[in-house]
């Protein structure tokens, strides 16, 4: 009987431990914490089915190797507008919304109250960052965004037809451009090329116009439409008389049909078609370390936007991340923020020590450019700066300014209303839309 008890109690204890052990497995396995998913709504390449696309998600897939945190990548709409209502409306939504955003430069103002403040998180990286990008990205000393990609306007030219035509050296100035432009587009249509222009660029009344007409206005002294100091200072000569020189170029240097030209127009004029001498573009570090197989691609340069009587200067364009106010695994959408932005400073040093391969011919370069600062690529007149659209003190009124600027610079354009008429009436729409003060620009033309 004791025997038969004990063996009872050691069946006991051994099912007692089996089904012992059997619970906390369970419990470690249900314990362990399953893997994080963040979602990335990224504006810039996800729409785009080429190789940067490809690019973009073998970064997503080593971050996820290195941190073990799975990433959800969004698709996005291709036209700017369109993305903005999208990242306002999941914004909006708050809980179950994406976790990072690509940020456009001209959106902080909009959509600051639903992004966190980055700021603590990346003191070291802005420390180096482009002071005006990282401006641009700060509302109310909240850094909204991180500046990731950033995008500034150049000139790009045909190198062969400079060198054909006896220019040596790309155009420093508008007064440069008109000469050259015209000669070329004289010579080549000479030989049998009517549809040749000097100069193409995006004139449609859209977002691209308001960029190139605020290069032509700031270069002119006609500072940057709305200053720091909530002042709108639009309505002064320098404007004028860079919107009357534009108009010039329609019919002229300027196909009639630039009225119509979004920014792929332009680039299928230049690049694809063969049809122009210069045209006022955007590029990116990605575009500058990666030739693009175009039928002009190794005829092209690329130099500043040229300038007026107050020098040079490039609108600031890109993307920043951002992480929504209410992601609910906000650490772990910083630690992709920090990554991806990190990766960028990784490329940037690289092509900076080694330089991009087959490039075309850079010249007087941009300073945001920092990557290919090293080039040691000539100066000629005045170096060229960089200005930001008036979207971070505007805040949530810069899409209706924006649409007010362009539509009175399309007109000007299109020799309805005379310039001057044109710019005192846009100051006093501008002044109502925002509530600021009209008052004049400041010495020297600029706002900074």
């Amino acid at each position: 009987m004791l025997a038969m008890g004990c063996a009872r109690i050691s069946k006991l204890s051994w099912a007692s431990g089996v089904l012992l052990f059997g619970l906390i497995l369970g419990a470690c396995r249900r314990s362990s914490p399953s893997p994080v998913t963040i979602t990335f709504l990224d504006p810039e390449w996800s729409h785009d089915a080429s190789d940067r696309s490809e690019a973009r998600e073998a970064e997503l897939q080593e971050f996820t190797r290195e941190s073990g945190i799975q990433v959800k990548h969004l698709p996005a709409p291709e036209s700017s507008p369109d993305q903005l209502v999208l990242t306002r409306q999941l914004l909006q939504k708050g809980s179950g919304s994406p976790d990072v955003y690509g940020i456009d430069v001209i959106w902080p103002g909009i959509l600051q109250q639903y992004l966190a403040d980055l700021k603590p998180y990346f003191a070291e990286e802005i420390a180096s960052d482009n002071p005006e990008l990282v401006a641009n990205y700060t509302v109310e000393g909240r850094l909204v965004a991180v500046p990731y990609h950033t995008n500034t306007a150049v000139l790009f030219y045909r190198t062969d037809l400079l060198k054909e035509y006896g220019f040596r050296d790309p155009p420093t100035t508008w007064d440069q451009l008109e000469k050259m432009a015209f000669r070329i587009q004289q010579g080549e249509r000479a030989k049998g090329k009517k549809d040749f222009w000097g100069h193409v660029w995006p004139g449609a009344a859209s977002e691209g116009l308001t960029c190139n007409a605020l290069e032509w206005q700031f270069s002119e002294g006609g500072g940057r439409i709305i200053s720091d100091d909530r002042t709108v200072t639009l309505n002064n000569p320098g404007t004028v008389r860079a919107w009357e020189r534009a108009a010039r170029w329609v019919g002229w240097i300027s196909s009639p049909n630039v009225l119509s030209y979004q920014e792929w127009d332009a680039i299928n004029a230049f690049q694809y078609a063969g049809n122009a001498a210069f045209w006022r573009g955007w590029t990116s570090d990605y575009f500058l370390s990666r030739p693009v197989n175009t039928p002009t691609f190794h005829q092209s340069g690329v130099t500043s936007v040229p300038g007026g009587s107050a020098g040079r200067v490039a609108v600031v364009g890109g993307f920043g991340l951002g992480v929504s106010r209410t992601s609910i695994h906000p650490m772990e959408a910083v630690a992709l923020v920090r990554f991806l932005v990190n990766k960028e400073h990784l490329y940037d040093a690289a092509r900076s020590s080694a330089g991009p391969p087959q490039l075309p011919q850079l010249f007087d370069l941009p300073p945001v450019l920092q990557a290919y600062s090293r080039l040691g690529l000539p100066a000629a007149g005045k170096r060229s700066g960089s200005v930001a659209r008036p979207s971070t003190v505007t805040g949530e009124n810069y899409e209706r300014v924006s649409r007010a600027y362009f539509r009175a610079v399309y007109s000007v354009l299109s020799g309805q209303p005379k310039a001057p008429a044109e710019a005192a009436a846009l100051q006093k729409e501008l002044v109502v839309i925002t509530g600021f003060k009209a008052g004049p620009v400041e010495k020297g033309g600029s706002d900074r």
